[in-house]
Formats: C-alpha cells, sequence, structure tokens
C-alpha cells in the first residue's frame, strides 16, 4: 500500500484523468463556450456528484481531506465509473471495496462460450470458480452422463463427482480424483470468504456425499492443474486422457478444460 501523501496524489491523478475523458454531451450537459482543457470541468463533476466545487478540487489536488464513502460513490457514478475503477477510487481513497453481490450465475462471454463447440469431438467445457459447467458440447455431455440435465440451476461438476452415483461408473480412480477435487475447491473457497455460493455448494456436499463430510475438515488444498485420468466412456469403454485446463484472460476463474483421448485403452479396467 503507498504511503498516505503518495496515495492522494494517485487518487487526484485517477480523478483527473476519468474527468477529462468524459465530455458534457455525454453527461447531459450543454456546451459553454470555448474550453481550453479536454473533458469535463471541475465544477461540472461537482455539480453532477451533488459536491461542492471548491471540496472536489481539494480532491483532485491531492490534499489532506477524507471523502465519505458516499461522496466517493456519487463521484463514481458522475464519472460513470465501471466496478473495477470504483474498487480502485475507493481504495486510492483508504476505504475498502464493497464486497460485490456474488451472481448467482457467473458471467460468460459468448466468444468463449463457443470454444467448446468447436473443439468437438474432443470432450470439452468451461467451468466457474464453483465449478458450475458455464459452456459444454456434445462429446463432454456424452462423456460424463447426468452432468448436463438440472434446468433449475447450471450443472455442476463438484456435485456430479460425489453426488451422482454415475461418476463412480465414469471416473474409474474415483476417490483420488474425488480428493484431489475437493482439495481444488478449498482453495477457491478460501478466495471468497462469506460467497454464499460456496457455503451452499459446501453444504450439498457434506450433507449428500458421506467422503465429502469426512474430507472437507482435512483441509486438504491444490491447484487446479492438467494431468491424465482413466474414464469410462459410454461406448469406447475404459479409456486414458490426457486433459489440459487454460484460464480464461478476463475471467481468470473460469476454466476451459479439454480432454484428449490418447487412444490407448485401459487394461485395468473392464468396460
Amino acid at each position: 500500500m503507498p504511503a498516505q501523501p503518495d496515495r492522494r496524489a494517485q487518487l487526484g491523478t485517477f480523478l483527473r484523468s476519468r474527468r477529462e475523458r468524459l465530455t458534457p454531451d455525454e453527461v447531459g450537459l450543454p456546451q459553454t463556450g470555448r474550453r481550453r482543457t479536454p473533458g469535463l470541468r471541475r465544477e461540472e463533476l461537482a455539480l453532477l456528484a451533488g459536491i461542492s466545487a471548491t471540496w472536489y478540487t481539494y480532491l483532485e489536488q491531492g490534499r489532506k481531506i477524507r471523502a465519505s464513502e458516499q461522496v466517493l460513490t456519487a463521484l463514481a457514478v458522475a464519472l460513470r465509473l465501471d466496478p473495477q475503477e470504483r474498487d480502485h477510487l475507493l481504495q486510492l481513497a483508504g476505504h475498502a471495496p464493497a464486497a460485490a453481490e456474488a451472481e448467482e450465475r457467473e458471467p460468460l462471454t459468448a466468444e468463449a462460450a463457443a470454444v467448446p463447440l468447436l473443439l468437438q469431438p474432443n470432450p470439452a467445457y468451461i467451468i466457474g470458480g464453483t465449478y458450475d459447467v458455464l459452456s459444454h458440447n456434445q462429446a463432454a455431455a456424452d462423456l460424463f452422463p447426468r452432468l448436463i440435465m438440472e434446468a433449475d440451476r447450471p450443472a455442476n461438476f463438484v456435485r456430479w463427482v460425489f453426488l451422482e452415483p454415475a461418476a463412480r461408473h465414469v471416473l474409474l480412480d474415483w476417490e483420488p480424483e474425488a480428493r484431489a477435487l475437493l482439495a481444488r475447491l478449498r482453495m477457491l473457497a478460501a478466495r471468497h470468504p462469506g460467497d454464499p455460493r460456496y457455503t451452499r455448494l459446501v453444504e450439498d456436499l457434506t450433507e449428500g456425499s458421506p467422503e465429502a463430510r469426512e474430507w472437507w475438515p482435512q483441509y486438504e488444498v491444490q491447484a487446479r492443474h492438467s494431468g491424465r485420468k482413466r474414464l469410462r466412456h459410454p461406448r469406447r469403454g475404459a479409456r486414458d486422457y490426457t486433459y489440459t485446463a487454460f484460464h480464461l484472460a478476463e475471467q481468470p476463474e473460469q476454466t476451459l478444460v479439454v480432454y484428449y483421448d490418447s487412444g490407448d485403452r485401459d487394461p485395468k479396467a473392464e468396460p
């Protein structure tokens, strides 16, 4: 965290940069005479935010004053800041950003959602931070039966592994796979304390699965990674699969997972 005087200077620079990118037309103000500087004038922004022009000038100049969260929120609205910019503004002013209310379903761009379809016939899906399946192709639906079937809420890979009997037939090494998956969920949940999506998911698992109930208190953690799995395909029988995980650039907790059939039949399992 920068020292207090430096943070005030950064706050002033940030406010000025965002003020200068707006035009009177964009915020519904009339053009009044020739402008020597780009964007809104300080008094115009102060008017939009409902605060004193002198006080706003002091804030932009980095003077030793403290803005309330209410005032900063009004400025964020007037400046048309996006959520990330608003959080940055609050941090520079010495306020912790308000915790964003968790959405029931994570947003996924249409371009990203189309990627699993392009990877057919390789099984592929995109999962969110809580392992909701946000997009998938037909090969994934075939390889993981009864995963894509719930109409009232998104399919969830962790729920499928622990609560769907078909998972124990598909995952030839069910216990180590399930333990590793729970350890990865533990790491993700730790990044979002108090997020109701993780709370509900863990409650579902520990209520419905004796294994999850036993393993969750052991606090095992593991990062998402690529690797190999032994899976039973509905038509080709037991097979060795290599899988690769890619984090989406703009949503790093969303992960594209792609499976490649190695071509080897697993001799240790019956089809």
